[in-house]
């Protein structure tokens, strides 16, 4: 009976006096855990309490709980609002709190950056190129934006909870050489990273190998001239030639284009030839070109040579005959009477170098022009049309042309120790 009156006595006593809610930290920020309290004042709840917390008239959780906290893992800013919390006895008396407001604060965007895969940021026409934006802070729901070149084309655009986000180009082409950026915003307004450089490089296309020479069929001691080019390729380029898998030169072309050199040929030359050419991790290989040496230039000098001894045996028959060929005319003359007038004065030369007209002397001259691989020979006569009184035989008066012509004729000759009286 002392018992049951001590409990009437203490029970007015052990209800709460006050009920309040707190949160922890008081000024919360998103991303961060917030932890809600259910507290009463002067004194501290039994474990005999079930408690139970709102926010703007809803419920948190299931079901009230022994437990008068309520841990938020992250809170955002959609969770500001008002919160209360209420407890219940044992006797089912529910005690309820004032009502708090809680603002979460969000954290403004800083140090935004863009990274790229690959790091270096060279890549192969067909690679795929990672664009990463990235926010050291912030909180809340980000807005990322990548654009290419400094004038800000707009490539995409993404939102989402979180500090980094990815932009993927499949499969890049030349075009896609240029500089990129990206930017963050979480409603303080964007901030932007700095530029990268992208380069991306085309490969080699399969190169053309010509061989050059200045004839059709080449011979030993002709020079060709090898040029091997890739139509297409991001420079620098390298070359290779190649004799029958042999190398015979490299060279670069730092500039892109092709390369050549020239190439002095010897009987162990003919064969195949090709070129490859290489700007990456891929090597292209040009079509084989054939190429046939003829024969030995000593054997086509010696060809010349006698085709040359021909000639000048040909002009020196041709000369030895127009010699017989002038004393025959020249016996004729002096046998038979002049049946022509006397000759005409004789007039100007219409040739340029020719002689004065009182000058004039018989000559045979033979001229050997050279062009290339050919020799050609000219042969002319130019024939006396005036005589002088001063040279002439003894009995022969200068009035007497017809004798004083056949006498320089045969003097021209060497004949007129010999065959003058004939002549006459």
């Amino acid at each position: 009976m002392l018992l049951r009156l001590l409990l009437l006595i203490c029970a007015p006593l052990c209800e709460p006096t006050g009920l309040f809610l707190t949160a922890s930290p008081s000024r919360p920020t998103e991303g961060k855990s917030m932890t809600l309290a259910c507290k009463t004042f002067p004194q501290k709840l039994d474990g005999q309490h079930q408690f139970r917390f709102y926010k703007d008239n809803l419920a948190l959780g299931l079901d009230w709980n022994s437990f008068p906290e309520l841990q938020i893992p992250a809170a955002w800013k959609e969770d500001s609002g008002s919160y209360w919390c209420e407890a219940k006895s044992m006797q089912q008396k529910v005690t309820r709190s004032p009502r708090v407001l809680i603002e979460v604060h969000r954290v403004p965007i800083s140090n935004v950056s863009l990274k790229i895969q690959p790091p270096d940021g060279h890549l192969v026409e067909g690679e795929k190129l990672v664009l990463v934006c990235l926010v050291a802070e912030g909180t809340g729901d980000i807005t990322f934006f990548w654009y290419k070149g400094a004038l800000g084309l707009n490539l995409e655009v993404k939102t989402q909870r979180s500090l980094t986000a990815q932009f993927e180009i499949p499969a890049v082409t030349e075009s896609d050489a240029e500089q990129y950026y990206c930017a963050a915003d979480n409603s303080f307004g964007p901030r932007l990273s700095e530029l990268v450089s992208i380069t991306v490089k085309i490969p080699v296309s399969r190169p053309v190998l010509t061989l050059t020479a200045l004839r059709a069929q080449v011979v030993v001691g002709d020079v060709v001239q090898l040029h091997c080019e890739a139509r297409r390729g991001s420079p620098p380029i390298q070359y290779w030639f190649y004799h029958e898998d042999v190398t015979l030169k490299n060279s670069s072309a730092p500039s892109g284009g092709g390369v050549s050199f020239n190439l002095s040929l010897t009987a162990e030359h003919s064969g195949n030839y090709f070129c490859e050419a290489k700007n990456g991790r891929r090597v292209q290989r040009s079509e084989v070109v054939p190429l046939n040496i003829t024969g030995p230039a000593e054997d086509r000098k010696e060809l010349l040579t006698s085709g040359a001894i021909g000639i000048v045996g040909f002009i020196t028959m041709a000369l030895l005959f127009c010699c017989w060929l002038k004393r025959r005319i020249g016996r004729r003359s002096a046998r038979d009477p002049p049946r022509n007038p006397p000759s005409p004065a004789p007039q100007e030369s219409n040739y340029l170098n020719s002689q004065a007209p009182g000058q004039l002397q018989p000559e045979y001259e033979n001229v050997n022009l050279v062009s290339g691989d050919k020799i050609y020979s000219l042969v002319y006569c130019v024939q006396q049309e005036q005589h002088s009184a001063v040279d002439k035989p003894p009995g022969i008066h200068t009035e007497d042309k017809d004798s004083l012509d056949i006498y320089s004729r045969l003097k021209k000759a060497d004949l007129t120790d010999v065959d003058y009286e004939d002549a006459m």
